[in-house]
């Protein structure tokens, strides 16, 4: 047992805090991206002790993506109302003094809101697409060439969704939920094959958890829009 626990404590930790992330996120809490700043800067170690030097890799852009996700949820509200506040300014100029007091106002109670749920836009699933295929063409030859992977097709279709998963995330889009129901499904196979147990069985309930977040998100989402 104490060897056990010896080989496989990391993996074991780092699968509780997934299990802690993935609630907040089906929460929508701003702490999930605390927990998302700490779990993958220690699945930086265990991938690479694993020799998946892939998903090391995806460790490290998961960590900066998370420092990223807290200041939009945190302060993306606010960003808003500036550029809004300054735009107003702008064009209503000096005789609109009182004007611009109304306007500070509101956006200083606008400012204490988080960034909303929305629906994806579809003026950006092209470009979103687009993204997508380079990336995962780019990670794949990066897999061939430099390293030993023996799943370089599949590591590098979840590294590059991951890329959009995490960008769709921070923006608060519904549909970031089956992007992640794809990278689940992928991942628990690959970390099944290459000896990681918790994980594997991690990732199994990400994929049940993602389609309750992803209904769940939807309707806040209809609701916001009336």
């Amino acid at each position: 047992m104490t060897d056990f626990l010896s080989t496989h404590w990391l993996d074991i930790v780092t699968t509780i805090l997934g299990l802690i992330y993935l609630i907040l996120e089906y929460r929508a809490s701003i702490a999930l991206w605390v927990v998302g700043i700490v779990m993958p800067a220690m699945d930086i170690y265990l991938y690479w002790s694993h020799g998946l030097y892939g998903d090391a890799g995806m460790a490290v852009y998961y960590t900066l993506a998370a420092i990223y996700g807290y200041a939009v949820w945190k302060f993306g509200a606010k960003w808003k109302a500036m550029i809004k506040r300054k735009g107003s300014d702008k064009k209503e100029g000096a005789s609109a003094v009182s004007s611009d007091k109304i306007g500070a106002a509101s956006a200083v109670s606008s400012s204490s809101e988080d960034l909303p749920i929305t629906f994806f836009p579809r003026r950006l699933i092209l470009r979103t697409l687009g993204f997508f295929v380079l990336a995962w063409a780019a990670t794949y030859y990066v897999l061939v060439a430099y390293t030993n992977s023996t799943v370089p097709l599949l590591d590098a279709f979840t590294n590059a969704l991951s890329f959009v998963g995490l960008w769709a995330l921070a923006r608060k889009y519904v549909e970031q939920w089956l992007f992640w129901i794809a990278v689940d499904v992928v991942c628990c196979y690959l970390y099944v094959v290459k000896g990681i147990p918790f994980k594997a069985g991690l990732y199994g309930l990400y994929v049940v958890i993602a389609v309750m977040g992803y209904w769940k998100w939807k309707g806040l989402a209809r609701k916001a829009q009336v």
